[in-house]
C-alpha cells in the first residue's frame, strides 16, 4: 500500500507515511489519510524513509496538509526524507514553512 496512517492518540500525532511514489496519483488517498483527523493540536507526521519519488504536485498535497493541520492549531512535521527528496524540499524551500527532520 503505497500511503499507510498510524495514529497516536496519547500525544495527538497522526503519522502518514508514504512509499515509493508521492505525486498525483496518490492525491485522493493522501487527502483521505488525514482530512477526517479533526482532533485540535494534531501534529501531522509526514515519513517519507520509504519515498524514492516526488514531484510538485506533492508539494502542493503537502500544503494543503498544512492548511488543514492549521486550521486545527496543529502542526506537519516531515521526517526522514531521502537525499533526493530532500533536495526538491531545499529547492522548493519547505524549510521555510515546515519543521523537517532528516
Amino acid at each position: 500500500m503505497p500511503i499507510s496512517t498510524r495514529e497516536l492518540k496519547d500525544v495527538k500525532q497522526l503519522i502518514i507515511s508514504i512509499e515509493e511514489r508521492f505525486d498525483f496519483s496518490v492525491h485522493q488517498k493522501f487527502r483521505e489519510a488525514y482530512i477526517q483527523f479533526e482532533e485540535p493540536n494534531t501534529e501531522f507526521v509526514l515519513d517519507l524513509a520509504l519515498t524514492t519519488y516526488m514531484d510538485s504536485s506533492a508539494l502542493g498535497m503537502i500544503l494543503l496538509l498544512k492548511d488543514h493541520a492549521e486550521s486545527l492549531s496543529g502542526s506537519v512535521v516531515i521526517k526522514n526524507p531521502s537525499e533526493t527528496v530532500n533536495k526538491i524540499l531545499e529547492i522548493a524551500q519547505f524549510h521555510r514553512l515546515l519543521t523537517i527532520e532528516n
